[in-house]
């Protein structure tokens, strides 16, 4: 089961058209459990309980099937006490934060997520990486759900590891080097630094995130957190943190309450916008249907599919 609820996550980012957080890491999930980095029997186990919020330790398991187990036991703590929180620390990466949002949503309740992960982001003239990407998802059940998942550095991490891969360069604008310079070069930019989203303003928003995960679990500080693009670091347990807020929208404002998410949702649309996440498909609900996978991700699964004798190639 843990495995499978992995499996969607990871399928979920590629059907979405966000390559950068599927299939693109497995091969480095698969090595780094391989090396031990990631450990394929953990638990989630239980360190301190409130009736409302309670901290679990992710005893160094992958983050995927983690995060979605966190995000389902909100959804049940806030059908009783109206909002509830639940953390995950010692656990790794969880893929798109935004696939943790449909058990909320689901039950009629709104959530946010944040996570944390290596430091790759310095302050504004700073000259050192200090947070993460430091992503933030939120869904608002709705007619049309509202969905926001997005880094608070100008773009996620995932996107250069994915031009890297295919040798490419990014745009100027997304990473810098300790003096500042610009960087273009993919591979060259894993091993530099993000600017923040918006400057100061997405620094002091990922500053935000990382007192919600590393400050509520006592967890790792980006700066502590090992980097699994780095094969040197595939042995470690990056001890990453997450933190999962849902609110019942029902338990709040009711039928009213809801009403007016519906008429906003609406008013976006009306006026000739699009509804964040409206074009995205339920994680369940996905089917058969191909998705464009690079080359160089199917070369690499294909290879990881000999080596661990599975017959099935992409």
């Amino acid at each position: 089961e843990k495995a499978a609820t992995t499996a969607r996550a990871i399928v979920a980012s590629d059907v979405w058209g966000n390559a950068s957080h599927g299939l693109m890491r497995l091969g480095y999930y698969l090595r780094r459990l391989d090396a031990g980095g990631i450990n394929a029997k953990a638990g989630l186990k239980e360190i301190s309980s409130r009736p409302a919020a309670t901290v679990y330790d992710g005893e160094n398991g992958l983050g995927h099937w983690q995060v979605w187990e966190g995000a389902k036991l909100g959804v049940s703590r806030a059908k009783e006490f109206g909002i509830s929180l639940v953390s995950i620390a010692h656990s790794n990466h969880c893929g798109a934060l935004g696939v943790y949002l449909y058990p909320a949503l689901d039950a009629n309740c709104i959530s946010i997520i944040f996570t944390n992960g290596p430091a790759v982001m310095p302050a504004v003239g700073g000259n050192a990486p200090l947070l993460s990407t430091s992503p933030i998802a939120a869904g608002v059940p709705a007619s049309t759900p509202m969905i926001v998942d997005l880094a608070t550095s100008a773009v996620a991490r995932g996107k250069i590891a994915a031009k890297a891969k295919e040798g490419g360069t990014i745009p100027a604008g997304w990473a810098v080097d300790r003096e500042g310079n610009t960087i273009t070069d993919a591979k060259e930019a894993l091993n530099g630094m993000l600017a923040p989203l918006g400057g100061a303003k997405g620094f002091a928003l990922g500053l935000l995130v990382e007192s919600m995960v590393a400050g509520l679990t006592a967890g790792s500080l980006s700066t502590e957190i090992p980097d699994m693009f780095n094969e040197s670091d595939d042995a470690k347990g990056q001890e990453i943190s997450h933190t999962i807020i849902t609110v019942d929208a029902d338990a709040i404002s009711g039928a009213k309450g809801r009403a007016r998410l519906d008429q906003l949702a609406a008013s976006v649309k009306a006026t000739g916008g699009r509804t964040p996440g409206a074009s995205r498909v339920h994680p369940s609900k996905i089917t058969s249907e191909k998705c464009t996978i690079a080359p160089a991700v199917t070369e690499e699964l294909n290879i990881w599919a000999e080596r661990l004798g599975v017959a099935a190639r992409i």
